[in-house]
């Protein structure tokens, strides 16, 4: 007899309680980072789309617990996968993901997915169905190494503010995530999940973007709610920079496509341009209560932020993308019962 694993999809699937309990654990593995609590374990990362800094925590997060990482990449060195039901597969894909996660759940003890949208119809790249076919039909944990949504780097972020503040209590602190400028429409995973864990940790939280057609997709926002609801913290929309930035505490920054043009950016792209100026600069972090700022990485300099920002010592991106390492480990030891 076999039982549904415990996946990480989403943190918001995850109680307050397991994520704190992730978060501190992860940072006393950020201070002993070796140890045997995943010897005889193997996960397989299975990327759709390139990576360099989830590829590398993930594999060496691995290795410091004592498991094996195995990595594919379907199209690549592994076969390409179908994810539909009921499909004539006599196109490119050679199997389905119905034998793939059964298959791969006979050989490794976890299974990592990275898949990017497709960037034709979001109403399809919201199903999330890359992720949610590995949970499906794998009898084994799936981590959600980017899809629609990061979680793994919103939990990399919470733990660089609970280490920048000194303290696991981020509530009161005004939290600007901001909307920036990018030569291309790009994936609304990070400010997804940005939103997402800034609104479970009870900060009050800013979202400021160009135009109402930059708002991010409404599940994510009932999501902000709910937290709020329920963690406390507060939730603004805001199209005013220095209203945005005044007296905030935190500034995260993220690129990403009016959804409303979602998969034909021709006519976003004249909107988009209009708003290079909403870089973050040294005059904007001057209006904040000497904030912090961070990124996901990577980041186009003096596009998305300036030299200046990047290189202040109020700049905790860095840290942030060090914490994946950290946070991997202690989700990998949460799923599998260590």
């Amino acid at each position: 007899m076999t039982t549904t694993p415990q996946h990480f999809l989403n943190t918001q699937d995850w109680s307050r309680a397991q994520l704190d309990a992730v978060l501190a654990e992860a940072a006393r593995l950020k201070r002993d980072p070796l140890g045997d609590a995943l010897k005889g374990k193997s996960i397989a990362l299975v990327f759709f789309n390139p990576s360099m800094r989830t590829r590398t925590s993930f594999e060496l997060g691995a290795f410091q617990l004592g498991a094996h990482a195995v990595v594919l990449q379907p199209g690549k060195d592994a076969w390409p996968i179908e994810f539909e039901l009921g499909t004539v597969m006599d196109g490119e894909a050679e199997e389905h993901i119905a034998e793939v996660a059964r298959v791969l759940s006979q050989y490794v003890d976890m299974i990592g997915v990275r898949a990017f949208p497709k960037f034709v119809d979001w109403s399809v790249d919201r199903e999330d169905r890359v992720l949610k076919g590995f949970a499906k039909y794998a009898t084994v944990p799936v981590i959600n190494m980017e899809t629609i949504t990061h979680p793994c780097q919103e939990l990399a972020h919470a733990l660089a503010l609970q280490e920048h503040f000194g303290s696991s209590d981020l509530r009161g602190k005004k939290y600007v995530l901001t909307w920036t400028y990018h030569p291309k429409p790009l994936n609304t995973a990070v400010a997804n999940s940005a939103l997402t864990i800034a609104t479970r940790m009870g900060m009050d939280v800013t979202l400021l973007c160009p135009t109402p057609e930059y708002v991010l997709d409404e599940r994510y926002m009932d999501w902000a709610r709910d937290n709020v609801a329920e963690s406390g913290g507060s939730l603004t929309v805001s199209h005013d920079i220095d209203s945005a930035y005044a007296g905030a505490d935190v500034v995260y920054a993220k690129s990403w496509g009016a959804l409303p043009y979602f998969g034909n950016w021709g006519p976003e792209k004249p909107i988009r341009d209009q708003y290079r100026h909403y870089m973050v600069d040294e005059a904007k972090m001057a209006l904040t209560n000497d904030g912090v700022f961070s990124h996901c990485l990577p980041l186009r300099r003096n596009v998305k932020a300036s030299d200046a920002v990047m290189d202040s010592p109020r700049c905790i991106a860095v840290q942030e993308a060090g914490n994946r390492l950290h946070v991997q480990k202690a989700v990998m030891k949460a799923l599998a019962g260590r």
